[in-house]
């Protein structure tokens, strides 16, 4: 019983993988609510295989007012905030830079590294 691990620590010590999406690229949702809308990735979390896009599953906390100074004003404000959800990173696809339409990813690896291209108009992506 003592050499049991946590879920956590199961899923913690998954491999990584490296996301073909990354922070600041144009994405569309191609499943889900947001079907069809388009955004820019907030921030992505590899591990769990999902992206945040700006605008897109917007979800709403309520969260209760914060008191960090001597005064209540320095605080943060109680109330409803509405905030980017996260969206799988298979029900997005990366918008082409030349098209503007959604694409593939191929890796091609070469000149000492690696870049991404877009298997629709084979344009390098960065």
């Amino acid at each position: 019983m003592a050499n049991r691990r946590s879920a956590k620590a199961v899923a913690g010590a998954r491999k990584r993988r490296a996301l073909k999406i990354r922070s600041g690229d144009q994405v569309r949702v191609i499943s889900g609510k947001d079907r069809g809308k388009s955004g820019r990735v907030l921030r992505t979390e590899p591990n769990k295989g999902r992206v945040y896009v700006e605008g897109l599953n917007m979800i709403k906390r309520h969260t209760r007012p914060q008191q960090s100074g001597p005064s209540a004003t320095a605080g943060q404000l109680g109330g409803v905030i509405e905030r980017e959800g996260p969206v799988h990173i298979s029900n997005v696809m990366l918008l082409d830079p030349n098209s503007g339409e959604p694409t593939r990813v191929r890796i091609e690896r070469g000149d000492g590294g690696r870049s991404r291209v877009a298997v629709r108009s084979g344009a390098t992506i960065d």
